[in-house]
């Protein structure tokens, strides 16, 4: 057993292996930034007259621990999974090596590497879950950092020099720009609570909402309402859009609708805050079973993860005892987080940096794009991701169609997750607003300028231990070469993300092990320290309609219910982001 990778070990080996990994993990790689000065200047909210702030999600985030109000609210820092003291910004070697030559020498995406084994819906997801749980706001056009430009580099005229922005400084801490270790504010609420449909704001929430009978507003046509001012769909979050974004917001804001007509049936005198309150309870649990127990097992194909994340959400007795039963134990491991005792561990619940880094998961997207008709599988239209990106992405949604949309992003595959496959349109993305950068290079740097360790730092602080040459990252012998070539033969300044991006993977796995270990401690944590996913994940909180609505239904119901007609693709289909059935094509 010793010296054998967990993931080689037999099944029951593993899932101890991996109960080990988050228990150190939960003892060593929890650290809070809420205790550095000036704490007092980071928000205090204050409790509703009516007291829906004890048995509701708040549109800020606050309260969800009733004795530290301000835990996890929009406008606190996010977290770290390093010690503060290995938090460093190294701004002698902020630009070396250069990101943008490691983009281009490292990441450019010269033939697309298919992940096969999943769909891009399974991208359009994660970025749809990352909105709901951070956000570092817009950065700074007061200060850039250039990055230099070879004589050879391809970069455009008219976009030189290549200026990228620095992010925004946590105002609260003292000289903010000169303290260490650096600190960042979330501009979202932390919690998994579907923010990014229903925003992080009272105002913004208010403006969401329809006002009658607790549900969202949406148009008559099914879609969302455009904000005019942007030309882009209008919901809780929508930065760096694109069509996968919109199928999944209108999706859930229909999901949301639907629930507020049930519940409506079951309890007709219920007023509109009541009904909005409930099925957004709702709403917010049925996407975070969806990413454990479906999205998570999908790009994590190996064994013991599919019986540890159905472990996370059931318990290791199953779903079928659990029902029967309820909770046999407080114990998480026999049955589940869901129910559980709320506990917080080492540190008070944040999002984290290193947790933003390991999703940097860009290479998911791919370039292009073909439009099928979910009817009879004839080709309707070719786009790139340009067309089907930022304020361009409605009138794509408009000429397509939902269903059909949803059946060409379930049939076709997104990029793995490896050097080399970065795509070209985000190493040229252009903004609606015209600003222009690459977004590989973007990636390396945002990193380094907020402390994020390097990888072989970084895999030492989690337990992974150092690597001693490029050969031990990856078992290519032309990206070990590579490596060395760019990060001038120093294995201890090679970055985070490309790093993992090199490593060889686990079998199944669709990244890396070594950011796998920091999802083995968020992706638990972001449900173990969430009130309405403990201790108020009852009856009296949700109803019991709402709890049974929540075991009954997965992402393949929630698609058939508001697209009926995607019923052929999704025949003998046991996971909705893996591939589909085509449709209209002999041998199917």
């Amino acid at each position: 057993m010793f010296g054998i990778p967990w993931h080689r070990l037999p099944t029951p080996l593993a899932l101890l292996k991996l109960v080990g990994f988050r228990k150190e993990l939960r003892q060593k790689n929890l650290h809070d930034t809420s205790q550095l000065p000036d704490r007092d200047k980071l928000p205090h909210p204050q409790p509703s007259p009516d007291g829906r702030h004890l048995v509701a999600r708040t549109a800020d985030g606050s309260f969800n621990d009733p004795l530290h109000p301000e835990m996890g609210m929009v406008g606190t820092r996010l977290g770290r999974n390093v010690p503060l003291t290995k938090v460093k910004v190294d701004h002698k070697n902020l630009l070396n090596p250069n990101p943008r030559v490691i983009s281009q020498r490292l990441m450019t995406r010269d033939e697309f590497i298919p992940a096969t084994s999943l769909n891009i819906l399974a991208a359009a997801w994660i970025q749809f879950q990352n909105h709901d749980w951070f956000a570092h706001g817009d950065n700074r056009p007061d200060k850039k950092i250039v990055i230099p430009l070879a004589e050879d580099d391809t970069w455009p005229q008219e976009h030189r020099p290549l200026a990228i922005k620095e992010s925004l400084v946590d105002e609260s801490r003292p000289q903010a720009e000169k303290s260490e270790p650096p600190t960042f504010i979330n501009k979202v609420t932390h919690w998994w609570d579907g923010s990014q449909i229903y925003g992080s704001h009272l105002e913004q929430v208010d403006q969401l909402r329809s006002h009658i009978d607790g549900k969202l507003t949406i148009g008559d046509d099914g879609l969302l309402p455009v904000d005019p001012a942007i030309g882009i769909d209008r919901t809780g979050f929508n930065d760096n859009w694109w069509i996968g974004l919109s199928l999944l917001h209108t999706l859930f804001v229909r999901e949301h609708n639907t629930i507020c007509d049930r519940l409506k049936q079951q309890y007709p005198e219920w007023q509109d805050d009541d009904l909005f309150d409930h099925a957004r309870l709702i709403n917010a649990a049925l996407m975070a079973k969806i990413h454990t127990v479906e999205w998570t097992p999908g790009i994590l194909a190996h064994p013991a993860l599919q019986l540890a994340m159905s472990a996370n959400w059931w318990g290791l007795l199953g779903q079928h005892v659990k029902r029967i039963w309820g909770r046999v134990s407080e114990d998480e491991t026999l049955s589940g987080i869901i129910g559980s005792p709320t506990d917080h561990h080492t540190a008070p619940y944040y999002m984290t940096e290193e947790f933003v880094t390991v999703y940097r998961l860009h290479p998911l997207i791919p370039d292009e794009f073909e439009f099928y008709s979910h009817k009879n599988g004839q080709l309707r239209r070719r786009g790139d991701f340009f067309e089907v990106g930022g304020k361009r992405a409605r009138g794509v949604v408009e000429e397509i169609g939902l269903a059909d949309l949803f059946y060409s992003l379930g049939i076709a595959h997104p990029g793995a997750i490896t050097l080399h496959n970065y795509p070209k349109a985000l190493q040229k993305l252009i903004r609606d607003n015209g600003e222009t950068f690459d977004l590989a290079a973007v990636d390396i740097l945002r990193d380094r300028e907020r402390g994020v360790p390097r990888y072989n730092d970084f895999r030492e602080i989690i337990g992974r231990g150092r690597v001693k040459s490029f050969e031990e990252i990856t078992s290519n012998q032309v990206w070990a070469q590579e490596l060395r070539e760019v990060y001038n033969n120093d294995i201890n300044s090679v970055d985070l993300v490309v790093g993992m991006f090199a490593e060889d993977l686990p079998e199944g796995f669709g990244f890396s092990d070594t950011a796998f270990r920091v999802f083995i401690l968020m992706a638990s944590r972001r449900l173990k320290s969430d009130r309405f996913f403990t201790k108020d994940y009852r009856a009296e909180i949700y109803t019991l309609f709402g709890l049974d609505w929540i075991d009954n239904n997965g992402m393949l119901t929630v698609l058939q219910r508001h697209f009926p007609t995607l019923a052929p693709a999704l025949f003998g289909v046991n996971n909705a982001f893996a591939p589909w059935r085509r449709v209209g094509v002999a041998g199917y």
